[in-house]
């Protein structure tokens, strides 16, 4: 027997939630605590696989290539990153996918949602005792320290101490990565009782939101697409739409696997092959843009943050806003390659923001669709920030490129 995937799963307990809620009212809200443990149990290991995932994604680097290549593949990344989240909240206060919900009444959030000015907020990204931000699940501070981490690593790698650190850091890794596997398989009952008892106790027009989520989740991934390739294209001086056609098995990948990772193979032999980008630029660049640049996180993230706070009701000022475009480029970091990986980003985001973490089950329903124009994002927003670089360093071979292959 053909074993169902995590999405089909995710998918099925959805709708069986939100029947549930239909037929049994208010009463569901007696399952709310399996849904409160699926989140607790997120929590649990997601400031350690965070630094983890980005000790080990930094450390990865060699000293050589943390030059010139290095600093011009991070700027590019925070670069799109930042474009992406922007983009992701302008089109959240066009579409306005959490409010406007007839015959609803907006979710009750008693919470107290961050509040801090600029200043206050880049003081506020440097830990002064990491110890400290780990207990508080400071996610920002602890990014901060793993980057530092991650760097001194790739500057000492030769040293067998550093090697000894990189290894235990990877394996380290690695055992999270399985708890968070572990947990994930409890997510469709979480899925369920969260669903449930929220359709139960505010009722049917909780779907409105779901349908308006994944409108802005595709329009604006295709938009910053569309931006992207047109401002990589006219720098190669290439036409755009043989760019797209030459990643056409990248892109096939990318839609049905939903997988960065599983992508990435196939990625680089396009880059390599099909595009003339140079195997030294394309295997340093993308691999680092797998677990460094993730667009497409960045835009889930941005819209679920804003969506989720239009549906309890949170009214956001222009400077909360613009402290969610940070906190989603900074939750991106790592992209978590595990299923359900995206929700997991968005629990780091709303635990950074203040907002509330119930709210993840009006996105995890329809997560796999978003997923396929968030992957399609990534993937191919990877191959152009390499294919900028290439271009830039004078590793591009527009022969090959002009081969019809």
């Amino acid at each position: 027997m053909k074993k169902i995937s995590f999405s089909l799963q995710i998918l099925i307990a959805s709708a069986l939630g939100i029947l549930a809620g239909i037929l049994f009212g208010e009463s569901m809200g007696n399952v709310s605590f399996l849904g409160t443990i699926f989140l607790r149990l997120i929590q649990m290991s997601v400031v350690l696989l965070v630094m983890s995932a980005i000790i080990e994604s930094v450390g990865s680097i060699e000293p050589a290539d943390i030059g010139k290549i290095g600093i011009k593949a991070l700027v590019l990344f925070v670069l799109t990153t930042v474009v992406s989240a922007v983009m992701g909240v302008l089109m959240v206060n066009i579409i306005k996918p959490g409010v406007g919900i007839t015959g609803v009444l907006p979710g009750k959030y008693e919470g107290q949602i961050f509040s801090i000015s600029i200043p206050q907020l880049i003081t506020e990204f440097f830990p002064k005792n990491v110890i400290q931000s780990m207990v508080e699940g400071n996610m920002v501070q602890v990014i901060v320290f793993s980057i530092f981490f991650g760097l001194a690593i790739s500057l000492t790698r030769h040293s067998e101490g550093s090697k000894r650190v990189y290894a235990l850091a990877v394996d380290f890794g690695k055992v999270i990565m399985e708890i968070i596997k572990m947990v994930m398989r409890f997510a469709p009952v979480g899925v369920f009782a969260l669903l449930g008892s929220i359709t139960g106790t505010i009722g049917v027009g909780v779907i409105v939101p779901l349908v308006k989520f994944l409108a802005a989740t595709f329009i604006t991934c295709i938009a910053i697409l569309m931006l992207n390739l047109g401002i990589v294209s006219a720098y190669a001086r290439v036409n755009p739409l043989k760019v797209l056609y030459k990643l056409k098995n990248t892109i096939i990948v990318s839609i049905a696997t939903t997988s960065s990772a599983i992508s990435l193979p196939v990625q680089m032999e396009d880059c390599e092959k099909k595009l003339g980008i140079s195997p030294r630029i394309s295997r340093l660049v993308n691999s680092l843009a797998m677990s460094l640049n993730s667009d497409g996180l960045a835009v889930t993230i941005a819209i679920s943050c804003l969506m989720i706070a239009q549906f309890y009701g949170i009214e956001l000022s222009l400077q909360q806003q613009i402290v969610i475009v940070a906190v989603s480029t900074l939750s991106t970091l790592g992209n978590l390659l595990v299923p359900g990986g995206a929700l997991v980003a968005v629990s780091i985001a709303l635990n950074m923001t203040g907002l509330p973490l119930e709210g993840i089950a009006l996105i995890a329903g329809v997560d796999w669709f978003a997923g396929i124009a968030r992957t399609f994002l990534n993937v191919v927003d990877d191959v152009l920030c390499t294919f900028f670089i290439a271009v830039s360093e004078k590793e591009f071979n527009r022969d090959i490129f002009d081969k019809n292959t």
